[in-house]
């Protein structure tokens, strides 16, 4: 949980008047005395860091999925009230919306996502996850807890801010379209720049990391269903195998990446759902498919939406079937596509936290 400290340390650095960090220069204890010696002084009181873990480990043995978040959205609630951080809610169902400074502009927002995923948390630890099926599995937990320490840090400096800092916990980000909803809430109106992360084991303890351009790339989702004629396993001549379509559907899929894109334009598409068939020796009448698929740019994540679909429904036309496909924008919205955009100057590259 060090590191949880540490990086919602350094997300706030550069909204303090006093204080600024060059990409050119080392994070060194030299480098840290810009930092008004209060504001370092709690980022490192150890009933800070012990706050932090502690808050953590709440929200990991509670899980709750998109727009489930009702416990997790009333800690959250609970810790800024704690704090005198003024809030909305409720914002995209479970959201929570806190602000801390003037209350004017420049708007700067600070970023969080709280739901956690559909799955078994099966290491054995004190704090393992008590909701049986549902886990954070993807540091939804970190990085709530994350915010928060932002949150409380910002407050106890909140008259050298210049401007207002605005704290988004948002909803349903596991492919709930929780970003969409927060957006068409209108909370980031008058944004000027938004600043979010995400943790992740290939870093070392201690280590942030950025670049400029996109880091994480746009996703869509999509189901198919293939048609064809059910019959005897022993009479394939009298059935139209659905299964057989699909198999080639999938094996062609495959090709849009490794065929048809950039080498050096990073696209995927992935089909992790197959479902048809009851029965060892019967032919079913259909089969479903669905999967995933990534792309870093608006246009090569567009011609992949479009040749998937043309894949798919030509693909089982040749296998005399008939094919529907459903990207789910309804129930999972298309994520919004990265731009490429100059980081702030303090995380222009992988630097080490000294503490």
């Amino acid at each position: 949980m060090s590191l949880c400290k540490w990086v919602s340390f350094l997300l706030i650095i550069h909204l303090l008047n006093s204080s600024q960090i060059s990409s050119s220069s080392s994070l060194t204890s030299n480098g840290f005395s810009q930092i008004p010696p209060k504001f370092l002084a709690l980022a490192k009181r150890s009933d800070f860091y012990d706050w932090m873990v502690g808050i953590r480990r709440r929200i990991h043995e509670n899980p709750e999925l998109g727009y489930e978040e009702v416990e997790t959205s009333k800690l959250v609630r609970t810790e800024l009230e704690k704090m005198g951080v003024s809030y909305k809610y409720p914002v995209a169902v479970t959201g929570v919306v806190g602000y801390v400074g003037t209350g004017q502009a420049p708007f700067v927002a600070l970023r969080a996502d709280m739901d956690a995923l559909p799955m078994q948390e099966m290491v054995e630890w004190e704090h393992k996850s008590k909701v049986p099926g549902k886990m954070h599995a993807c540091g939804h937990d970190a990085h709530t807890t994350m915010l928060l320490g932002a949150a409380k840090l910002l407050k106890e400096h909140q008259d050298e801010l210049q401007g207002t800092v605005i704290l988004v916990f948002q909803p349903a980000e596991e492919g709930g379209g929780g970003a969409k909803k927060i957006v068409e809430a209108g909370v980031l109106k008058d944004v000027s720049a938004i600043f979010g992360l995400h943790v992740t084991n290939q870093l070392g303890l201690g280590l942030v990391s950025s670049r400029e351009g996109p880091l994480l790339a746009g996703s869509g989702f999509f189901e198919a269903k293939i048609s064809g004629k059910g019959g005897h396993a022993a009479l394939p001549q009298h059935a139209i195998d659905p299964i057989l379509a699909a198999s080639n559907i999938i094996v062609t899929l495959q090709h849009l990446v490794s065929r048809e894109a950039d080498p050096l334009d990073s696209q995927v598409v992935t089909v992790a759902k197959f479902e048809g068939g009851g029965a060892f020796n019967v032919i079913p009448d259909s089969v479903t498919i669905g999967g995933t698929f990534r792309a870093f740019s608006t246009k090569s994540f567009t011609q992949l939406k479009k040749r998937i679909e043309q894949v798919i429904t030509r693909q089982a036309s040749v296998h005399m079937c008939n094919a529907t496909v459903d990207f789910l924008q309804e129930e999972k919205p298309f994520s919004h596509l990265p731009l490429t955009t100059k980081p702030c100057t303090c995380f222009s590259r992988t630097f080490q936290v000294i503490c």
